[in-house]
C-alpha cells in the first residue's frame, strides 16, 4: 500500500498481523510481512461517517440504477442524478472477458472456539491437502484466540461451489490442525473471474467504470485493493473534469502492462499445468524472494521479477506441448 493512502485506509483496518505463513507438500515458510484485514462492517461505518461529514455527499440504499451516461445516473424511483463525471463499479459480473474464464472460488466459516489459541500464525495458503477441483488450499485467520475465519479455496476452471460439502470439508479441516469449533458464526462465499486474456476497458461511453467491470483488480489472485487504491487515488487527486486526462492515461498504461503479463500467467496455470498439480506452481513461487512475492500482490512487478517468475527449471505438471499451443497463440 502506498504510503500517502495510510491516511484514509488506516482507520478501516480491524486486525493486523505481523507475519503469515504458507505451506505445501516440500515447503512450509514464514514470511514476516505486514498483513491486515478490513470488515464490511467496518468499512461501512467508516465511510458512512465521512460521507455524513461531506458537504453535498449523501449515499442512497435501497436504489436500483436503471441507465447510466457520462453525466447522468437514472434511478429506479424515477429520480435522475446528474454529475461533471460518473464512475460505474457494480461488480464482477459485469466484466467483459474475453478468452477463457478461470475462478477463483471459495467458501468461508467463521467460527468460536470452545478453547483459545493465542499462538497461531495466520496461515494464507495450506496446499497440504487433496488437490479437487483444481489447486486447492485453505486459509486461516485468527482474528482473537478463540474467533477464527477458515476458508477452503480453489483456482478451477468451472464456477460451481457445492456449499454444503465444503461446510463440512472445513470443519473437518480445523479440527485437523486443533482447532475445536464451538459454533460457526458467520459465513462467506465468493466466486471471482481469473481473466487470461482481456483487457477491460476503464471507460465506456463516457463513464468511467471502476471496480471488477473496469479492469481494476489482479487477473492472478482475484484481489482488488492495491489496484482500487491507486483509481481512487487518481481521481480524488484531481477536479472531476480532469479525471480522465493526461494522467489517467499513466495510470492505464502501468495497468495494463501488468495486466496483460498476469494474463498470460494465468494461460499458464489454466492451459498447461493439470488442475491436480497446480500446487508446484505455487510452491514454487513461495519460493522466490520476499520482495517478488511482496510487488506480486501488489500488481506492481518489474522486469526482474517477470523473468524470475517464468525463467528456470518448470515446476512438475506443466505441459510444454499445451504452453506453446494455448498459451503462446
Amino acid at each position: 500500500m502506498p504510503d500517502e493512502a495510510r491516511a484514509f485506509v488506516d482507520p478501516l483496518v480491524v486486525y493486523r498481523w505481523p507475519a503469515y505463513e504458507v505451506a505445501f507438500p516440500n515447503l512450509t515458510r514464514r514470511l514476516d510481512l505486514a498483513y491486515a484485514g478490513i470488515t464490511s462492517d467496518r468499512l461501512h461505518q467508516v465511510v458512512t461517517e465521512r460521507v455524513t461529514a461531506s458537504a453535498g455527499a449523501t449515499i442512497l440504499h435501497g436504489v436500483s440504477v436503471e441507465q447510466v451516461t457520462a453525466n447522468t445516473v437514472q434511478l429506479a424511483d424515477g429520480r435522475t442524478l446528474e454529475a461533471t463525471l460518473v464512475i460505474d463499479s457494480r461488480g464482477p459480473e459485469r466484466l467483459q472477458a474475453a478468452g477463457q474464464v478461470a475462478y477463483q472460488k471459495f467458501v468461508g466459516l467463521e467460527v468460536a472456539l470452545a478453547e483459545p489459541r493465542p499462538e497461531f500464525v495466520p496461515r494464507l495458503m495450506d496446499a497440504t491437502v487433496p488437490q479437487t477441483d483444481g489447486y486447492r488450499f485453505f486459509y486461516t485467520l485468527p482474528f482473537a484466540p478463540d474467533r477464527f475465519l477458515v476458508e477452503d479455496t480453489y483456482y478451477s476452471d468451472t464456477p460451481e461451489l457445492d456449499r454444503d460439502n465444503l461446510r463440512r470439508e472445513i470443519l473437518a479441516y480445523a479440527q485437523r490442525i486443533g482447532l475445536r469449533v464451538a459454533k460457526v458464526v458467520r459465513e462467506e462465499s465468493g466466486v471471482l473471474p481469473l481473466t487470461t486474456r482481456a483487457e477491460a476497458a476503464a471507460v465506456r461511453e463516457g463513464v468511467l467504470v471502476g471496480g471488477y467491470a473496469g479492469g481494476w483488480f489482479h487477473p492472478t489472485t482475484g484481489y482488488s485493493f492495491p489496484v482500487a487504491l491507486r483509481l481512487a487515488m487518481h481521481v480524488s487527486s484531481l477536479d472531476t473534469g480532469k479525471v480522465l486526462g493526461t494522467g489517467w492515461n499513466r495510470l492505464l498504461d502501468r495497468r495494463q502492462s501488468q495486466a496483460r503479463f498476469f494474463n498470460l500467467l494465468n494461460r499458464m496455470l489454466f492451459g498447461a499445468v493439470s488442475p491436480t498439480e497446480r500446487w508446484n506452481v505455487f510452491e514454487r513461487f513461495y519460493r522466490l524472494p520476499t520482495a517478488t512475492i511482496e510487488r506480486f500482490y501488489a500488481m506492481d512487478i518489474t522486469m526482474a521479477d517477470r523473468v524470475r517468475l517464468v525463467v528456470g527449471r518448470p515446476p512438475p505438471g506443466i505441459s510444454l506441448r499445451a504452453a506453446f499451443g494455448r498459451v503462446f497463440k
